[in-house]
């Protein structure tokens, strides 16, 4: 009888079925999984999952290196065009300069803004065009920061010129005080095109990396009964020591973010930042954005806790290793993973109430 034959799987089914078990016949047939390994994406830490990385997760080792060769290759593309343009401009003039003082010219002014750009990116960091704490006090920072930027712009690639012309045995006239209207005029529009660029280029992060939302958020405390019907007695309320009860606080987070879902617990976030119209948490060297004030996010977690020490701050006392007082009345809270969180004199006395 051969194996493959319709005769032999006849015979092969009556046998398994007198022993007790059917033979599966070869449509029937799966594989086996193997144990331990299960469908759908796997929860890792800080349910982050373990499955396939989306393209902001390949980017983010990358990041930085991409963002210094960025403003490394633009500045020096605009410095090579600008000094072609100079150099042909310079051959018009009546008294035409040295090519090399026309050359140290552009290469300081690039050399002294490719420097101030992790500058002018701190303070579109403190005040995001994206999402303003205040148009006023935004506007207001902005106008300050261009006066500076060029104050430090044009300082900086003067004293370059200077000790450039001096190693060649000349000089550099920067001239009198119309030459610093000139420069702010063409300085506020760097200062403007950077910070522009800066802002959409976090925006684009911000949309790669998905905004995160907390899930099945808790009911507020203050939500209002619905009315007894008037057909039916109305229901016994609460006792005073039930009413006085305080409210109860979720420990852990459902958040959403990157299309997956991300458990955080309460105990586990570090501190809190305000940020607009969004609050921003740090657990465990991770970053979550939530759109929601950061008044309103504390009074879900626990205020033995959690102290606000800023108006745009919050902390975990569990995590503070170190205050450290500064001149006005101010502090510094050092945290157990590095991170430095301001503390103003008006939250001092609150801070120190609750750390007690």
């Amino acid at each position: 009888m051969l194996r493959g034959s319709p005769a032999f799987g006849a015979f092969a089914g009556r046998m398994g079925t007198r022993l007790g078990r059917a033979v599966p016949r070869r449509d029937e047939i799966r594989p086996r999984r193997r144990p331990g390994r299960c469908r759908g994406p796997r929860i890792g830490r800080m349910g982050a999952s373990t499955g396939h990385r989306n393209f902001y997760e390949r980017y983010a080792p990358v990041r930085r290196t991409v963002e210094v060769g960025f403003w490394v290759v633009l500045m020096a593309l605009q410095a090579a065009l600008n000094t072609a343009v100079a150099l042909v401009d310079a051959r018009a003039a009546a008294h035409p300069p040295a090519t090399w003082q026309v050359v140290s010219w552009e290469l300081s002014s690039h050399l002294v803004l490719l420097a101030l750009v992790p500058v002018l990116a701190a303070v579109e960091r403190r005040f995001p065009l994206y999402r303003p704490v205040g148009w006023w006090r935004t506007v207001g920072a902005h106008v300050t920061g261009s006066l500076a930027f060029c104050a430090l712009h044009v300082g900086g690639m003067v004293v370059l010129r200077k000790a450039v012309a001096a190693a060649a045995g000349g000089q550099y006239d920067f001239g009198g005080g119309s030459s610093w209207g000139y420069e702010y005029l063409k300085d506020v529009r760097s200062y403007a095109s950077i910070v522009a660029g800066i802002a959409i280029y976090r925006l684009w992060l911000l949309r790669l990396q998905g905004e995160a939302r907390v899930l099945d958020a808790p009911e507020p405390a203050g939500q209002l009964a619905p009315a007894p019907s008037p057909e039916l007695p109305p229901e016994p309320g609460p006792s005073p020591a039930e009413a006085g009860a305080p409210p109860t606080r979720p420990e852990r987070f459902l958040v959403r973010k990157l299309r997956r879902e991300f458990l955080i617990a309460a105990a586990d976030i570090d501190w809190l930042q305000a940020q607009g119209n969004y609050v921003g948490l740090r657990v465990n060297g991770h970053d979550y954005l939530l759109r929601a004030t950061l008044t309103d996010f504390l009074a879900q977690l626990d205020p033995v806790r959690f102290v606000r020490v800023h108006r745009s701050h919050a902390v975990n006392l569990d995590r503070i290793r170190e205050i450290e007082p500064t001149d006005g009345g101010d502090a510094r809270l050092h945290l157990h993973d590095g991170s430095v969180v301001p503390c103003s004199r008006r939250y001092r006395e609150a801070l120190t109430s609750a750390a007690a």
